[in-house]
């Protein structure tokens, strides 16, 4: 059965709508909708019309891209309501500067919207919309507009980002001596990890520590001039040996160490947890903590999201989404910075990070 026209002056024209004893509606946008930029995916108007209850707790309705020249549907979903007065508002499907897709209530009713109502919603239209080269996007919701309708800053917040495997992220990037050619064995000099909540995505604590090289004491003018470190930075600093017992005590502060929190480590590749830190400390003849040995590699995250493998590593993943590199390549602490940031966006759009380091 096709949905019949009705008038709706909230959206600037007509909505499809079910009749009676239906719940589902689906609003279309012309390139016209968002000023004449001709950006369909963006001034698409989904709607939660006036529904009597459904016998299933959820109904929606498939996209309709390329249906009417010039348009494009977007599924919407209705919460079961027992009288119109108890219709939920209507959202806008914007694109923001970073090219996420968003679900912007435009009414103050959409501040009644349950934390369950807009996970919902995200989760069937993230499988939805298409980006113009065909890769999936997933639709956040902008916390500014939810704010600005009603909702508090932890709500905000909570419906911002899907739910993570995780409580925390610990973003690592070892920096190691290096000369041309490779010097053997190679050793950190920079041990940075970033503690990244995996509610909010944002940074809560920072460990950064310099390590004193022993096999090759003196840096190397190619180690410096990629690492930006100069030996003055190494000179005097901790062995590795104390630098991994101040990462523990670290943990333990933080409260990673609990058997109730979850975290895992992120790296842009494998080397630092599977070459590098493995390598060093059995010349060493140091253990390695059992922390260490599961891990995100961040490559492999972004390509499952994005559908293609970031060749030139963190340059390549910040170009895809249109991010700005953040301080120098090659120094630890930025380039954990960069992860995180990368990190932030793809939970922003609704990607879910797992464990790809397989177990020693």
């Amino acid at each position: 059965m096709r949905p019949r026209e009705t008038s709706g002056p909230a959206l600037g024209g007509s909505l499809p709508r079910w009749p009676q004893g239906g719940g589902v509606a689906m609003a279309t946008a012309s390139p016209a909708a968002d000023g004449g930029r001709g950006r369909p995916w963006e001034g698409g108007l989904v709607a939660w019309p006036p529904a009597p209850p459904l016998t299933l707790p959820w109904t929606w309705m498939g996209p309709s891209w390329g249906q009417h020249p010039g348009h494009w549907g977007f599924p919407a979903l209705t919460e079961p309501s027992a009288s119109p007065a108890t219709s939920l508002g209507i959202f806008e499907v914007r694109r923001d500067a970073s090219g996420c897709s968003m679900l912007a209530p435009l009414q103050t009713g959409a501040a009644r919207f349950s934390s369950y109502l807009l996970s919902r919603a995200r989760k069937v239209l993230g499988s939805h919309l298409f980006s113009p080269c065909g890769v999936p996007e997933f639709c956040s919701i902008s916390t500014r507009k939810l704010a600005a309708h009603g909702f508090g800053a932890s709500m905000a917040a909570m419906v911002s980002f899907p739910p993570q495997r995780y409580h925390y992220f610990l973003v690592l990037d070892f920096e190691a001596t290096c000369d041309k050619p490779q010097i053997q064995p190679q050793e950190i000099i920079e041990f940075p990890i970033l503690k990244l909540n995996g509610r909010t995505m944002e940074i809560e604590s920072t460990f950064h520590m310099y390590v004193q090289p022993v096999v090759h004491p003196q840096l190397t003018p190619f180690c410096t001039e990629l690492t930006g470190i100069i030996q003055a930075m190494v000179d005097g600093q901790p062995s590795l040996q104390q630098v991994l017992e101040r990462v523990d005590e670290w943990m333990a502060k933080e409260g990673l160490l609990d058997p109730n929190v979850k975290s895992i480590f992120v790296t842009c590749g494998d080397w630092d947890l599977k070459v590098m830190l493995p390598g060093q400390c059995q010349y060493l003849g140091l253990p390695v903590a059992d922390y260490f040995k599961q891990w995100i590699n961040l490559k492999k995250a972004y390509s499952f999201a994005m559908g293609c493998w970031p060749k030139n590593g963190l340059l390549d993943m910040n170009k895809g989404l249109s991010l700005q590199h953040i301080g120098r390549p090659h120094s630890g602490i930025d380039d954990c910075k960069n992860i995180a940031n990368i990190m932030k966006t793809l939970a922003y759009r609704g990607f879910i990070f797992k464990q790809t380091s397989k177990p020693f």
